[in-house]
């Protein structure tokens, strides 16, 4: 007889079906915030959430009640937030990576990296007016 413990031998099972629902940021001023992201990138408001201590935005590029959504979420009593390192930035696939910086920028983004080629891809960094990092993403045609 063995002193050593056998290993259970793995079980096989099927992961739960998932799909994407959103990314969720807290801000400090929800106003501003809701018009940077209709201005800079054309989302609406499909939902509010209006509940005693928070409110939520839920946005989406507008005609499309289902897919992904950008949640804006704000803590009513004012308590002071910052923005963490502990998470990478929102990806936003667009057409025109240099367009989309450029009026990014002039609705009120921050320029952050500047668009470059890298691969099949064109890559540019903006953080929104509250410091929330945004990744813009267009395939580059060959």
């Amino acid at each position: 007889m063995s002193d050593t413990a056998t290993a259970p031998a793995p079980q096989t099972t099927t992961a739960p079906s998932v799909r994407f629902g959103f990314a969720k940021f807290v801000v400090r001023d929800l106003r501003a915030m809701r018009s940077f992201y209709e201005r800079a990138f054309g989302l609406v408001v499909a939902q509010t959430i209006d509940l005693p201590e928070i409110m939520e935005l839920v946005m989406r590029r507008a005609g499309e009640e289902t897919g992904f959504s950008l949640i804006l979420y704000w803590n009513k009593d004012g308590r002071e937030i910052s923005v963490g390192t502990a998470h990478g930035p929102l990806g936003l696939y667009v057409r025109d990576v240099d367009a989309a910086y450029a009026h990014a920028v002039s609705e009120g983004a921050t320029p952050h990296r500047e668009p470059w080629d890298t691969g099949d891809m064109r890559v540019g960094f903006v953080l929104d007016p509250e410091g929330h990092e945004l990744e813009l993403i267009s395939m580059v045609k060959r």
